[in-house]
């Protein structure tokens, strides 16, 4: 029993770390967060924010601080992707990786904590060179997110409280990354009950103006709930 406890302490040599692929929607185009890093290795090149968990440290609560310290923001909208793991991924040592997906505001994020990182936003089809194995982990979101936003309406978490169908769609086409047929699109959109209009418009795009709508939460989670 000892010599297998000297052995099992001398084979945890990994680190584990948490990597988050930040989303946004900014101009009408889907974006990532990235930051210029300031640090060896490879510094000077731009990287997904990430860190090292810490000891006695969830895996969640992990990528919620690493989240909190670039934006300033909490209870982000956030999921785990995948793990990442090839022995020579990281050539600082032997590093575990898990990558969380979030989707966040650019009108609510702390542009000045934001701005202590050089970190900066880049459309999802022009990213720059990215360390280490970071581009396969954005691919891998990217992937998981176009499969997600077909099924559940996780895309409401890049839009504000209220918006029209036109800023909708124009969120479902950035994400997808291909044209949608307006009259398919707003069928389908107006089929969902927890989908709720407003009696405001939003005159700035046309003299008819567009109604504003909301997202509720509660009434998807009642009607995921009855559905079952």
């Amino acid at each position: 029993m000892t010599v297998y406890k000297k052995e099992y302490r001398e084979l945890q040599q990994i680190k584990l770390a948490v990597d988050c692929i930040i989303f946004g929607f900014n101009d009408n185009k889907l974006e990532l967060l990235l930051i210029h890093r300031g640090f060896e290795p490879q510094m000077g090149k731009w990287s997904l924010i990430g860190g090292f968990v810490g000891e006695n440290e969830d895996l969640d609560k992990a990528a919620n601080r690493v989240l909190y310290k670039l934006s300033g923001l909490e209870d982000i909208y956030m999921e785990q992707v995948k793990a990442f793991g090839k022995a020579d991924r990281d050539s600082s040592g032997q590093v575990v990786s898990i990558t969380y997906s979030a989707m966040i505001l650019k009108s609510e994020y702390n542009e000045e904590q934001v701005s202590k990182y050089n970190a900066k936003w880049f459309p999802i089809d022009e990213l720059p060179e990215l360390v280490f194995d970071h581009k396969d982990m954005v691919e891998s979101a990217i992937r998981r997110l176009r499969r997600r936003v077909r099924n559940f309406p996780i895309a409401f978490n890049l839009l504000p409280a209220k918006f029209t169908l036109p800023q909708l769609q124009m969120l479902y086409e950035g994400i997808l990354n291909e044209p949608i047929d307006k009259r398919n699109f707003r069928r389908k959109v107006l089929q969902m009950k927890y989908l709720i209009r407003l009696e405001e418009k939003d005159m700035s795009e046309s003299r008819k103006g567009a109604y504003f709508y909301r997202f509720d939460k509660a009434l998807y989670k009642l009607e995921q709930n009855f559905n079952l």
